[in-house]
């Protein structure tokens, strides 16, 4: 394309096949993003607060199991030993007459036995602990899920805002390409005397005001790509300014 209208129709063709070839992917950014779904995936996974909800999942599931459990505290084995000396008695009964025999000696006495109690407030309650640590096991669940889609819909919009970014920037490099080209042909123009001197600043301030939307879309390019990088905790494959 031409920016002045003193060139001919053969060196417009010329400056746009010039352009083409040689300038259009000179200032582009090359990158390589992975799939959406992979990288809401990634995002997800790397996410702390869904980390912590999930971490709050496995706290509650214990819970759970804590509260059916409870009624183990009730039962109980209990034994005890006693080592010493005791007296044992004993009677003697024969013809008419009782007698009373005491022996003393040393021994080792043991027992043990099992026991069970039955909270009133424990067994009625049971049930009741129990259906709220399921419900709070759920609560955890669903918050989780809606963490992982907040995530997921963060990611989406990021991505689609990358990938406009990128048409953007690709945009202002062709656009770029040809102001530096017509730029040349402008100073050897001038040079010769062919365009006065307002025609040339004219179209030098053109020219530098593509540059500067080119570095802007370069700019928001590049802050868009690091900020998708950070959510989905990687970064892609390092991009190459071939711009000398």
């Amino acid at each position: 394309m031409g920016f002045y209208s003193i060139v001919n129709a053969q060196s417009i063709l010329t400056i746009d096949k010039l352009s083409d070839k040689k300038l259009s992917d000179t200032f582009l950014i090359q990158v390589d993003f992975p799939p959406l779904l992979d990288l809401i995936d990634a995002a997800i996974k790397h996410n702390a607060m869904v980390s912590y909800r999930g971490q709050e999942i496995a706290a509650k599931k214990e819970n759970i199991k804590t509260q059916q459990n409870f009624w183990l505290r009730n039962l109980g084995l209990q034994a005890d030993t006693r080592y010493g000396t005791f007296d044992n008695f004993s009677t003697i009964a024969n013809a008419g007459s009782t007698t009373l025999q005491s022996i003393t000696n040393r021994q080792l006495n043991y027992g043990a036995g099992l026991f069970i109690k039955l909270p009133v407030f424990d067994v009625v309650n049971r049930k009741t602990q129990i259906k709220q640590a399921k419900a709070e096991m759920e609560q955890a669940n669903y918050l989780q899920q809606a963490q992982a889609d907040e995530i997921r819909q963060i990611v989406i919009r990021q991505y689609e805002e990358l990938l406009l970014k990128q048409k953007l920037l690709s945009i202002r490099s062709q656009n770029l390409g040809s102001a530096i080209v017509n730029t040349q042909m402008v100073e050897k123009e001038f040079r010769n005397g062919v365009i006065p001197v307002f025609e040339y600043v004219r179209l030098s301030d053109m020219t530098s005001r593509i540059k500067s939307e080119y570095e802007m879309a370069k700019s928001e390019f590049i802050v868009s790509k690091k900020i998708l990088e950070e959510i989905v905790g990687f970064s892609f494959k390092n991009p190459e300014l071939s711009e000398k």
